[in-house]
């Protein structure tokens, strides 16, 4: 990382409050060129939960000064009830929170210092409520940069995915069960630090609790979800991902779905944003955006739309790991999105297991015998996380022990490279012998010492074979053609190498389980693998323009106390036969020393089962949180636990609060919701 601490403009720094019609006050952390009360800026807003004045500060920091340095305000605002801001945060996306959007965009507008052009920007929260405000179409809002977020809360978020339940909707909700448990800072509020503190802890609730009461795609889910309707926004919008973070599907949709000048890119990185981009290589995203707010916020044609469309890291082949510095590749560009230049390859599976093309398998006759599975709990034990947050070892690991649970089909080795560009379908002609059942699928890299890398994956509910939104039991022993979507990918598999589809009757702990055991009954003659094949195109690709080097401008003073940890641990007791993945993320413990304020925070998350017990499956997580500085110390602990029976689900849950030694709140707990085909 280059960091830059010279820029055109000087930059001034203050935290302020923006008052709301309510008489709401947000808390806001502003970065602006000296003398713009004479000379007015554009404004770039990031807003989010996630405490301007700790936890994102350091990153705040290096962007937020970059972009002020180079003409414009940063502003970042926690959202009402986090941070220092008053109020109570009761959900995400809520419609209050989107109208606190839109009077920060009007109070930026009166401010002497912005000539009314507003961008925002954000990662994940802030990617989501940026399109969502964007359709509310304030005037003030110009253009939009969202990374890692989602058109559809749905289908592809955290929560859900297939129809299934994804088991990072435990951990997401208690990551957010710790956070708005956190106090403000009595530094900045005062006294009333602790009355506000209180009404988070007393408020917040158990957000758990709320979205298992919405298992399939009701308005609920619909609330926040811009692809119901697109046309809804009306500026430009610059949609980022990464290959490892869970929202690279949105950037295709949103190429797709929208009708206004738009831009999607998307890198080899989990969920972060690109000038950290982990796995590498990371890139100037700070240059590239500066391309982006000139065009939409000044005016200046700064060529960033004479571009293609889309811009995806071509990954190339990597032997299996839970993390990678780097992965190997190179950058390819589509003019638009869907592209003319990928072409649907069909592949055939059959009863011997092959993988082979529609034109080959038309030269054969191929045995039409069927397949059963009932894969054990243990596949998905190396599946790695529904989305790589921050890198840690969250990647999947060699799928060969996985594929001992599956029914594998594998092509002969491939004689030229193939490189694909898109998304895989999988179409399956299938029966169950239970009316709830669920499939997952794998596309893996085969090397050619065997390793098998995960390149792509999908699961689907077959109850939600018609619509998510009114799911339909199965039939036992009918025959059902569904289709499979597999994550977007862009892949290039080797000659010499191989490609392997594995299919599975569960994936933990990834997803939770179906109700019960089910067999699946598969009619591979009937069953076809869609590849998006894309053709190179080197004289294109060379004459694509280079991303700069990664730039940030300085962060903050920081002191480790402490340093942290992490660990991902599969733990199998062959004497008791439970099976548990162990996941530890320490945060160690550290001090901003410009205002001397220490900070520790500690996760860890366990996902356990009993071999051959569906009613043994349990996912429970812990959290502790600390902020101290001098005599004040602030300490948080949550305790999550999620268990099933056929029937329910049921949740028990803790919340205690302690100021010094003194524990001064306690609340449990202990909710059954009923299962909707999940």
């Amino acid at each position: 990382m280059e960091i830059v601490d010279r820029f055109p403009h000087q930059v001034f720094e203050e935290e302020t409050w923006i008052e709301l019609p309510d008489g709401c006050r947000l808390a806001a952390r502003i970065w602006r060129p000296e003398g713009a009360e004479g000379a007015p800026v554009p404004a770039i807003l990031e807003y989010l939960p996630y405490r301007k004045r700790d936890l994102t500060a350091q990153r705040d920091a290096g962007m937020h000064r970059y972009w002020a340095g180079h003409g414009y305000a940063g502003v970042r605002v926690d959202i009402r009830g986090t941070g220092e801001s008053d109020g109570v945060l009761k959900d995400e996306y809520l419609q209050l929170e989107l109208d606190d959007g839109v009077a920060i965009l009007e109070w930026l507008e009166r401010q002497p210092w912005c000539n009314g052009s507003v961008g925002m920007v954000g990662i994940s929260w802030g990617g989501f409520n940026g399109l969502q405000i964007a359709a509310l179409q304030p005037p003030q809002l110009k253009a939009v940069i969202t990374i890692c977020s989602t058109d559809d809360r749905y289908a592809d978020d955290v929560h859900h995915m297939g129809g299934c339940l994804l088991v990072d909707n435990l951990s997401w909700a208690s990551t957010m069960f710790d956070g708005n448990a956190c106090p403000p800072d009595p530094a900045l509020v005062g006294e009333r630090w602790r009355e506000m503190w209180h009404q988070r802890l007393d408020g917040s609730g158990l957000w758990l609790e709320n979205w298992l009461r919405h298992q399939r795609r009701d308005d609920f889910w619909k609330h926040g979800s811009v692809c119901e309707d697109f046309s809804a926004i009306r500026c430009p919008v610059y949609a980022i991902s990464g290959w490892a973070d869970g929202y690279c599907n949105a950037v295709f949709r949103l190429m797709a779905g929208l009708e206004v000048p738009r831009k999607g890119l998307i890198g080899p990185w989990a969920h972060k944003y690109p000038h950290l981009g982990v796995p590498g290589p990371a890139i100037g995203f700070l240059q590239e955006s500066l391309r982006w707010w000139d065009q939409w916020l000044k005016g200046s044609d700064t060529g960033i739309m004479d571009e293609p469309m889309l811009r995806v890291w071509m990954q190339g082949a990597s032997p299996p790991s839970t993390r990678y510095d780097n992965r190997p590749g190179r950058w390819v560009a589509e003019p638009d999105w869907p592209s003319a230049n990928i072409e649907r390859q069909s592949w055939r599976l059959t009863a011997g297991h092959d993988l082979l093309t529609e034109t080959l398998a038309e030269t054969m006759t191929l045995d039409d015998t069927p397949h059963t599975i009932r894969s054990p709990l243990s596949v998905g034990l190396h599946s790695g996380k529904w989305c790589s947050y921050n890198a840690p070892p969250d990647l999947p690991h060699d799928q060969r022990e996985e594929d001992g649970g599956a029914l594998v089909f594998q092509t002969p080795l491939l004689e030229t490279p193939l490189e694909i560009c898109g998304e895989p379908l999988l179409e399956l002609a299938l029966s169950a012998d239970r009316p709830v059942a669920m499939v997952a699928v794998r596309l893996s890299d085969i090397h050619e010492d065997d390793k098998a890398t995960r390149v792509s994956w999908g699961v689907l509910n077959l109850t939600h074979r018609n619509s998510h939104e009114h799911p339909e039991p199965l039939e036992p022993g009918r025959r059902y053609h569904v289709q499979v979507p597999l994550k977007h990918i862009a892949q290039q598999f080797p000659a010499g190498h191989a490609i392997r589809v594995s299919i599975s009757t569960s994936y933990w702990p990834l997803a939770w389980p179906a109700p019960e055991p089910a067999r699946l009954t598969l009619y591979p003659c009937e069953c076809r693998l869609q590849l998006p094949v894309r053709e190179p195109r080197p004289q294109e690709e060379a004459a694509l323009p280079e991303f700069g080097p990664p730039q940030s401008a300085p962060g903050l003073a920081t002191t480790t106390l402490e340093p942290g940890s992490e660990a991902w641990r599969v733990i199998r007791d062959l004497a008791s036969d439970v099976n548990e993945l162990e996941v530890i993320n320490d945060e160690g413990r550290y001090r901003f020393d410009d205002i001397d304020l220490e900070i520790a925070g500690r996760v860890r998350e366990r996902y356990r089962y009993t071999f051959g017990s569906y009613d043994s499956v349990e996912g429970i997580t812990d959290w502790e949180r600390e902020f101290r500085r001098g005599d004040w110390r602030v300490r948080t602990v949550t305790h999550t636990r999620l268990t099933s029976t056929p029937t329910d689900f049921r949740i028990r849950a803790t919340l205690d609060a302690w100021e010094g030694e003194t524990r001064v709140f306690s609340r449990n707990w202990d909710e059954v919701i009923p299962r909707d085909l999940v």
